[in-house]
């Protein structure tokens, strides 16, 4: 795609409004009806469409964006029916689509943004859209506005480009005006754009901007502020086998068949997100196209010599984002993963976010990437958690107030303060995974003493002195755009997010929280504890405490339900095994999973099978038919097991089972 100098709408060519009454989309779609603004208020438009609505996982299976724009919103259900039937966007004839808020929420998957480009659409307008999904329009071409400057286009103005260039840095409107980030790449690559300075003054910085700053290409000077347009070098990544297809694809198609990437040492494959993809019976049509993938996963390996962490023997070393913690990503790193949760690496005190399949092959290629410094919001923790009350919920609890009103939009979420301290490793991680869920930018967390010792353990060529060289920490009055939030921790309860309805209008989203004691008395038929989020070693705990009380008194998974546990890495399941949990597991009537992500993603055992169906689960997301047609609600593994025990979501207590 390239970006003209003016833009204006083609009078042939018509606008889709995703509005929250189904049937409005149906006869728009189907040619029966036609709306604009004046037809409609912006309340009217659906809010939080999530990436996995737009192109749900099945769809992602053809890594040709040619191929994947047919099945454009594919899991947007209405009565157990798609409401955008195949080729129904492309065949449409819309140049336009318009929403709510917080367009393309959930997975960094380029794929969405492609569903939409490659349909036809050349205008994406909502009120406001999720940081990574904002960024994959950018950087594949594809313009962006707010429902004004549609009104505008609708009365029949030509736009300059600037009016779609406003309010960004200077490097992303550059990426704009090119037509895309490997055009703008090349332009710079010619010489044609020059590498500048933002001339920011010594100033306090705050974690993010510190980072950053230590990461600048030189002549760029070595303070940074929030909008200052730079290139940096990227410390490391990683892509998965949902993702690397693609990377190789436009890598062949940019730079060519024999093209070479820098640092590859630094940068890995995982085979983990489709891992038990095969034996989920509504992937069966797909098996060769899963298979595809894993093979151009290899040959990419192969092709780049990129750490290799695919299968062996179809068992996975783990979930990427565990594994990276575990692994490779170190303090002060700036890492950059096909993967919305790469936020996650945050917990070693790293900057981390996700990235589209577009920007991270041009990272790769070039070894650094253009940015502008993001702002951010601090959390200061404070206190101790009460018996019974983990790290998700108090994720959950920021994601029912600070990210339900958008105050982590768009932001790095950065953690400190002697709570945060108090909390394991593995808890931490905990609060940077779901950072993503906020619909912030990234995250990064403070390290102590104790993170250090988690990360030297693991890797016998480094120590905890070479780590602590590496840590960053605020300068005192360093400012963070979004302020200074204190959150005792004592003051947080047990928490589920609930699910809700999208033929009702109603967004299926984290956001929705609620304590447990509030929801009343809702049977489960499912009990999943895994994903990136809760497959560590400190949720095994949670989750062998709880069935360790319930052996205890006689008690087991409740008749009407199953309970899976499936392990985040390899050294997790090893941890599971050397403390005795298998066989306590296994006693108690908890199916455990080898490593892998499941059914988090919809690709493995847990996954619900009607609409029916309730689960309870402690993964990061709860989109309808992201795990199944059936009502998910999120919740701690504490709350999981409990709940599995119980039939019914419960809070846990200890000695709730001799009572």
């Amino acid at each position: 795609m390239s970006s003209p100098t003016s833009v204006s709408l083609d009078p042939s060519k018509r606008v889709l409004f995703l509005t929250k009454d189904p049937e409005q989309i149906r006869k728009q779609l189907s040619g029966e009806l036609t709306l604009t603004m004046a037809d409609l208020s912006v309340d009217d438009l659906l809010d939080n469409i999530n990436t996995d609505a737009m192109t749900p996982a099945w769809v992602c299976f053809d890594w040709d964006p040619e191929k994947i724009a047919k099945n454009a919103y594919a899991g947007l259900i209405v009565d157990k029916k798609r409401l955008v039937e195949q080729d129904a966007l492309a065949n449409g004839g819309f140049e336009v689509i318009v929403s709510g808020y917080q367009k393309g929420v959930g997975s960094s998957r380029e794929t969405a943004a492609q569903c939409e480009a490659y349909s036809g659409i050349r205008i994406a307008v909502a009120a406001s859209f999720a940081p990574i999904h904002e960024r994959n329009n950018i950087n594949i071409g594809q313009l962006m506005c707010d429902h004004k400057t549609l009104e505008r286009l609708l009365a029949g103005e030509e736009l300059e480009i600037s009016e779609f260039t406003k309010g960004y840095d200077a490097n992303t409107k550059l990426i704009i005006e090119s037509g895309g980030l490997f055009k703008f790449c090349g332009r710079v690559d010619a010489g044609e754009i020059p590498l500048t300075s933002p001339g920011t003054a010594k100033r306090p910085m705050n974690m993010t901007e510190k980072i950053l700053a230590s990461k600048l290409l030189p002549g760029q000077g070595e303070y940074l502020k929030v909008g200052d347009a730079v290139m940096v070098n990227v410390s490391g990544g990683y892509s998965h086998e949902f993702t690397s297809a693609q990377v190789h694809h436009f890598l062949r198609s940019e730079y060519g068949a024999d093209y070479k990437i820098k640092n590859a040492p630094k940068f890995a494959v995982f085979e983990d997100h489709l891992i038990y993809a095969d034996g989920v019976a509504k992937f069966a049509p797909f098996t060769d196209k899963i298979e595809t993938l894993r093979q151009m996963q290899r040959e990419f390996q192969e092709h780049t010599q990129v750490r290799n962490f695919n299968a062996v023997d179809k068992i996975s070393p783990g979930i990427c984002h565990q594994v990276a913690r575990e692994q490779i990503i170190e303090p002060g790193d700036f890492i950059q993963a096909t993967d919305s949760h790469t936020c996650m690496g945050g917990a070693n005190g790293a900057l981390a976010w996700g990235v589209g399949a577009t920007e991270y092959a041009a990272l790769l290629y070039w070894g650094v990437t253009p940015l502008s410094v993001p702002e951010s919001i601090r959390f200061e923790l404070t206190g101790t958690l009460a018996p019974g009350v983990t790290a998700k919920d108090v994720i959950l609890h920021i994601l029912d107030t600070y990210a339900k009103r958008e105050e982590t939009l768009d932001r790095v979420m950065e953690f400190g303060g002697p709570g945060l301290f108090a909390l394991s490793p593995d808890e931490r991680a905990t609060l940077a995974n779901m950072a993503t869920e906020c619909t912030a930018r990234g995250c990064v967390i403070e390290c102590d003493d104790i993170m250090l010792k988690w990360m030297a353990d693991r890797r016998p060529d480094t120590s905890i002195e070479a780590l602590r060289e590496k840590v960053v920490s605020p300068d005192p009055d360093a400012h963070h755009d979004g302020g200074i939030h204190t959150i005792d921790l004592s003051t947080i309860s047990p928490m589920v997010a609930t699910p809700g309805d999208p033929a009702k209008g109603e967004a299926s989203d984290p956001k929705n929280g609620a304590n447990i004691r509030d929801i009343g008395d809702v049977k489960i038929d499912i009990a999943y504890g895994g994903s990136c989020t809760a497959g560590k070693c400190d949720d095994i705990d949670f989750y062998a405490q709880v069935m360790s009380e319930a052996d205890k008194a006689g008690r087991r998974v409740a008749d009407n339900v199953k309970f899976y546990l499936q392990f985040g890495s390899k050294e997790v399941a090893d941890y599971a095994r050397d403390k005795g949990y298998l066989e306590l597991f296994a006693r108690t009537g908890v199916q455990v999973i080898s490593p892998g992500c499941g059914a988090c993603i919809g690709c493995g055992p847990g996954v619900s099978t009607n609409s029916d169906e309730v689960t309870v689960s402690a993964i990061n997301r709860n989109y309808k038919g992201r795990s199944g047609p059936g009502n998910l609600y999120l919740a701690s593994p504490l709350t999981v097991a409990a709940s599995a025990v119980s039939g019914k979501i419960v809070e846990y207590r200890e000695g709730m089972f001799s009572e």
